[in-house]
């Protein structure tokens, strides 16, 4: 018998692969089954639902590795998490690492609702647990998908871990404190994130050609929802307008399109924020600590980049303002999870 090249090594008996380079440069890939006439079947470009057709064609069970969740997840991780926004990507290959050490030896028809339970359970990460399911149920539902099982999914039904939304609040106090000790880019950082209300990596992101008349368009990472934020009112610049001419006026020597540069010039990416964040948050603790304020700079050492966006939400009063701000389809999520002050009331006299 003649030995298989070495590039359908990988394959089940009587499936190979096509390759052809296109003009443009790019190859084109197949695979194919070759039948016991010589007869070539196309299988398509896919190699999980390639190998399902391979196992009917063969009148053969499911291929064996995609019995097991370690195949379910490789297959999972190879072609479900690219298509999803990059912070999903990055958070869902850490969850996606803790289910392998549980469930990668496990048929996929011998998950039960009780051991998916014990995983909950045994997680000291509470919160992570609970993310970390909702992706583990979304791969039973994507085998089913793929025909890979018929078994209900073991995660409905699992109850979650009960968390409690984070309740810090920036105050004025503390953001000053921290405000002076910035770096110029990340005042910048701090005042745009405040202004818009919106996500870090989405701070991070805007452009100056997101700016189209009087709005700054907004297209949120995390959700795909886009946003038109006024930048000024009866030709007047606010305070959203003003700090976006401030920060073109101190990057007009750069050539980067984006707003939030170093001194440098260069983009900003998260682990450069971070540093300077974590940088100016400690000269400020170390500030207040020597101006003998402990509980300051206790709230300063708990001060979060990512709290900057619940302190806009909390600041302006009308919720429903707040929610369209913050993106959310429903005023509840803004009121629960980001509105970090207490309603304003009247005494009784």
């Amino acid at each position: 018998m003649r030995p298989r090249k070495t590039e359908n090594r990988d394959l089940p008996p009587g499936m190979y692969r096509r390759k052809r380079t296109r003009a443009n440069g790019k190859v084109w890939e197949a695979l194919y089954y070759r039948d016991i006439t010589g007869k070539d079947i196309f299988l398509g470009n896919d190699l999980v639902k390639a190998k399902l057709k391979w196992a009917e064609l063969e009148a053969k069970a499911t291929p064996a590795e995609l019995t097991i969740m370690k195949g379910i997840f490789d297959e999972y991780e190879k072609h479900i998490i690219p298509k999803k926004a990059a912070r999903t990507q990055k958070d869902n290959i850490y969850e996606l690492k803790q289910l392998r050490a549980a469930f990668d030896t496990a048929p996929i028809d011998a998950i039960t609702p009780a051991m998916i339970a014990q995983y909950r359970d045994t997680r000291s990460a509470k919160t992570r647990a609970n993310r970390e399911i909702a992706l583990l149920s979304h791969v039973f539902n994507t085998a089913r998908e793929w025909g890979l099982t018929t078994r209900d999914n073991p995660c409905l039904g699992v109850r979650k871990n009960k968390e409690k939304p984070r309740d810090y609040y920036a105050n004025e106090t503390v953001w000053k404190a921290v405000y002076s000790e910035a770096s110029e880019e990340l005042k910048d950082a701090m005042d745009l994130a405040y202004l818009t209300g919106q996500r870090p990596a989405d701070v991070l992101s805007m452009r100056k050609d997101d700016v189209e008349g009087i709005y700054l368009l907004v297209s949120q990472g995390k959700t795909g929802k886009r946003l038109r934020i006024v930048l000024e009112v009866d030709g007047v610049n606010n305070s959203l307008g003003t700090l976006l001419e401030r920060i073109k006026r101190r990057t007009s020597a750069h050539l980067s399109p984006f707003f939030i540069l170093s001194a440098t010039g260069k983009r900003l990416s998260w682990e450069m924020l971070r540093n300077r964040w974590q940088d100016a948050r400690e000269a400020a603790r170390l500030k207040a600590i020597s101006e003998k304020q402990p509980d300051l700079a206790n709230r300063i050492a708990q001060f979060q980049f990512r709290d900057i966006r619940p302190k806009a939400a909390s600041e302006i009063n009308d919720l429903a303002d707040a929610s369209v701000l913050l993106g959310h389809s429903k005023e509840g999520i803004t009121e629960r999870v980001y509105r970090r002050v207490g309603a304003i009331a009247k005494p009784s006299k």
